[in-house]
């Protein structure tokens, strides 16, 4: 078995605190929910309104200009109010409040299936736009703009990602295995989308080879173009965009082929896409891995988008601990969360709530210049050098630091430095400018 991976830096993670590869738990519907509405920089237009009633899938709020999505009620029953929140980084969120109420138009019905051969790609990249369908990691990228990117490139490929480098990106895993078929479809959907695809690559690391000949034996009629399976590493942070596309063009040198330029999705939103185009159906509800320290029952679950984070801890359990941090997403990369009624939203994979000494939580110390960080950067840059440059205000050109976020510095650093944060935040404070 061949296996192709980036070249340098990086770490193998694992956290024994993940949610184990399991049946997928179905989570209570919430007599509450808060639907996301958009943010402070993806914004979107309410066409509700506070008292009005909703049904399940109904469209709610208009996406507003490029980066934002359309919303829909992922539960029938009436708005009851609107609320906002900012998160850690500064960034205003609003919702709307619904008290379920009503019959369900989608849960517990059988599916419609509308035929889609016959479309062309404009009329699914519009049945995708019009059902809010978004990457579900983050930045929530429009999958309908990713398609309009895509189609300007004289040559494509799709690439599948089942690429887990991190224990917490389980729920994949089950999805895959639950959801086969709408993943294979998906992606048959998108590349007649997209126009130009010319194969269909699954990426899968080479620790889960199983789940790599299942997806290559499931093939069977369902792309117009070839598909071939590629193992990937498994050390983080290799399922990011630039590390899997350097492993990709080692691939594609070794093995002699011509890839062209790259799309890259997960099977989450191909099953999302395959949903909205097959059944009409905007995303309301996906798989969460839901675990850490503080929490007593990790599982993977189904949850409806909406559901407050606290209600999917209860489900768990509850709490073991007292929970020092709560995460969603992975540790680390991921957002920190400031309340329990935040909801779950497209982009939470996981909910990793963390004892205290799980978060190792303590004041950043000086550096000691250990070189940690410097060795498992997988892009090759110094970051203590980066880092002691910012705080003396060296750093002003755009996109000095070259930082992507996957964290590596970070998770290393002996002196607990906020080394992510910082270039992050400096990156965009100086593209802002």
């Amino acid at each position: 078995m061949k296996k192709y991976s980036f070249p340098k830096g990086g770490f193998s993670y694992e956290d024994a605190t993940a949610p184990a590869k399991s049946n997928v738990v179905n989570a209570f519907l919430p007599a509450l929910s808060v639907i996301p509405i958009g943010n402070s920089i993806n914004r979107v237009y309410p066409i509700v309104s506070i008292g009005e009633m909703v049904k399940e899938g109904m469209l709610i709020g208009r996406a507003s200009g490029t980066g934002a999505v359309n919303v829909h009620a992922t539960v029938p029953g009436r708005i009851t109010r609107k609320v906002s929140w900012k998160d850690k980084e500064g960034i205003e969120n609003n919702a709307f409040v619904i008290r379920m109420e009503g019959s369900f138009e989608k849960l517990g019905k059988r599916n419609e299936i509308f035929p889609w051969i016959g479309l062309n790609g404009y009329d699914i990249q519009r049945i995708i736009s019009d059902c809010g369908i978004c990457e579900m990691e983050n930045p929530e990228r429009p999958l309908s703009e990713l398609i309009s990117v895509s189609r300007k490139k004289k040559r494509l490929t799709l690439v599948v990602c089942c690429v887990l480098d991190d224990p917490w990106l389980v729920a994949d895993y089950a999805l895959c295995y639950d959801r086969l078929k709408a993943v294979m479809e998906g992606a048959a959907i998108v590349a007649k989308a997209c126009f130009k695809v010319s194969q269909i690559i699954f990426a899968v690391s080479h620790h889960i080879k199983e789940l790599g000949q299942m997806l290559l034996s499931a093939v069977g009629d369902n792309f117009s173009c070839p598909a071939s399976l590629v193992f990937t590493g498994s050390r983080y942070p290799q399922r990011n965009a630039r590390e899997l596309e350097v492993a990709l063009r080692i691939y594609e040198k070794k093995e002699g082929v011509d890839l062209g330029s790259l799309l890259i999705l997960g099977p989450s939103v191909l099953a999302a896409a395959y949903d909205a185009v097959v059944h009409k159906k905007p995303i309301l509800d996906r798989y969460v891995a839901v675990g850490g320290s503080a929490v007593k029952n990790p599982q993977i679950m189904k949850v409806r988008i909406g559901t407050r984070i606290g209600e999917v801890i209860e489900q768990c359990g509850g709490f073991a601990v007292k929970p020092e941090k709560i995460i969603t997403g992975s540790p680390l990369s991921g957002r920190e969360v400031m309340y329990l009624d935040e909801p779950v939203g497209k982009s939470c994979y996981a909910i990793v709530a963390m004892s205290k000494s799980q978060a190792a939580i303590h004041a950043p110390q000086n550096c000691i210049n250990c070189g940690e960080c410097r060795a498992v950067c997988p892009i090759g840059l110094d970051p203590q050098d980066i880092y002691k440059r910012i705080m003396s205000l060296e750093i002003e050109n755009v996109g000095a630091t070259g930082c992507h976020g996957c964290g590596c510095c970070k998770i290393v650093c002996p002196s607990a430095l906020p080394l992510r944060e910082t270039f992050l935040e400096k990156d965009q404070e100086v593209s802002g400018a």
